[in-house]
C-alpha cells in the first residue's frame, strides 16, 4: 500500500484499528482473570464464623480448615465474628470483604433462610451471597426433662393440643432455629402457636440445662446439642424430625414413626462468599468440599461431634435453599415470627 493511499484511507482504518485493540485488549486480559481464579489461593485464606468458638458452626468450620489447609498448602484460619444472631459476621464477609475468595463464610440455616424468612428486611439478604455448598445436615430433637410425665411425642402432642397456654420452650429468639422448629411442630399437630411462650435462652448450653431443670418444658435442639444430656439422663429426647432415625439415637423414633408428618425444619452449614466471587473459585471450593466430605479424617471428625454428612454441591444447594425459603417464610407468615 503506498504512503498516499495510507493517508486518503486513514480516517476509516483508525475506527477499525481502534476496535482491534480493544478486542485484543479484552481478549488478553480475561485469561489473566481466569488464570488468576485457577491459580487460587496464593495467601491466606479466613473462614468467618459468625457465631461463638465451640458451637456447632464453629467445630465444623474447624474441621474444613485444617482440610482445606492441608489440600491447599495455604493457610486457611478461623475468624470469629459474633453479634446480631450471626448478623454481624455476615455483614462483614459478604459486604464488607472483597469478592476474591479470601474471605469465606461459614453459613448455617438461622443465618440465611431462617434470618431471610424471619424477618422483612434482613441485615444480610440471600443475594448478598454465593453459595458454595452445604457440608452438614443435623436433624432436630425434641426433649423433655427426664422425669417429664410425657413418654413419646403423641402423649406430648395431645397434651399441648389441649394445654397450648402451659407450653413453654426455649430458644434464642422468637426468629432463632428452635422457634421455627416449635412453630413446624405445632403447624402439623394443629396446636395454636400463639398460645405457647418462649423462654429466652444464649444457645443451646443455656437452653438444655433450663428445661433439665424444670424452668421450660421442651427444647427443640440439634441431635449433636442434645445427645450429652441424654446420655446423661438429663432429658428424654421424645422424636427427631428426619426421614431416618439418627445413627446417635437408634432408640428414638422418628416424628413421622409416631404420627407426626410435615415437620421439615433441619440444622445445617455449609460455605458461602460474595455475590460477584469468581466462578473458578467457587467451583474450586466446591470441589473440595467434595472430596472433604468423603474424607475418613472429616468423618471421624463429625462422629466425636454427633453429626452426619449433608453435602450438596452448588447447584442442588441453591435449589434446596429457595425451597427451604418459600417453606419457611410460609411458616414465619402464618405463625406471626416474620416481622
Amino acid at each position: 500500500m503506498t504512503n498516499r493511499l495510507v493517508q486518503r484511507l486513514a480516517p476509516y482504518l483508525a475506527p477499525v484499528v481502534a476496535v482491534a485493540a480493544l478486542v485484543t485488549g479484552c481478549s488478553a486480559t480475561t485469561p489473566r482473570d481466569d488464570s488468576a481464579a485457577q491459580n487460587y489461593p496464593t495467601r491466606q485464606v479466613e473462614i468467618i464464623v459468625p457465631f461463638a468458638a465451640g458451637g456447632g458452626v464453629d467445630l465444623v468450620a474447624r474441621a474444613v480448615s485444617e482440610y482445606v489447609s492441608k489440600e491447599w498448602g495455604q493457610p486457611v484460619v478461623v475468624v470469629n465474628k459474633t453479634g446480631g444472631g450471626g448478623a454481624v459476621g455476615a455483614e462483614y464477609a459478604l459486604k464488607q470483604a472483597k469478592p476474591d475468595g479470601y474471605t469465606v463464610l461459614a453459613d448455617n440455616v438461622s443465618s440465611t433462610t431462617m434470618l431471610e424468612s424471619g424477618m422483612r428486611n434482613p441485615p444480610v439478604k440471600l443475594a448478598d451471597r454465593t453459595f458454595i455448598a452445604r457440608t452438614v445436615s443435623d436433624p432436630i430433637g425434641y426433649a423433655v426433662a427426664a422425669d417429664a410425665p410425657f413418654r413419646t411425642m403423641q402423649e406430648l402432642s395431645a397434651w399441648v393440643k389441649q394445654h397450648p397456654e402451659q407450653l413453654t420452650w426455649t430458644s434464642v429468639g422468637p426468629a432463632g432455629t428452635s422457634a421455627f422448629a416449635v412453630a413446624d411442630w405445632l403447624n402439623a399437630i394443629g396446636a395454636d402457636f400463639a398460645k405457647t411462650r418462649m423462654i429466652a435462652t444464649t444457645g443451646a448450653a443455656d437452653s438444655v440445662p433450663k428445661v433439665a431443670g424444670g424452668h421450660a418444658v421442651l427444647a427443640a435442639h440439634t441431635v449433636a446439642e442434645l445427645y450429652s444430656m441424654a446420655q446423661a439422663g438429663k432429658i428424654r429426647i421424645l422424636g427427631i424430625a428426619a426421614e431416618q432415625r439418627s445413627p446417635y439415637l437408634p432408640d428414638v423414633p422418628t416424628l413421622a414413626e409416631q404420627g407426626v408428618t410435615g415437620v421439615t425444619v433441619r440444622w445445617w452449614t455449609g460455605m458461602t462468599v460474595p455475590a460477584g466471587t469468581p466462578q473458578a473459585i467457587v467451583e474450586k471450593w466446591n470441589d473440595t468440599i467434595a472430596k472433604l466430605t468423603q474424607d475418613p479424617a472429616f468423618l471421624a471428625t463429625l462422629k466425636t461431634l454427633h453429626m452426619e454428612v449433608g453435602y450438596l454441591n452448588t447447584h442442588d444447594f441453591q435449589l434446596f435453599l429457595d425451597q427451604e425459603t418459600q417453606a419457611l417464610t410460609k411458616l414465619a407468615t402464618e405463625r406471626g415470627i416474620r416481622k
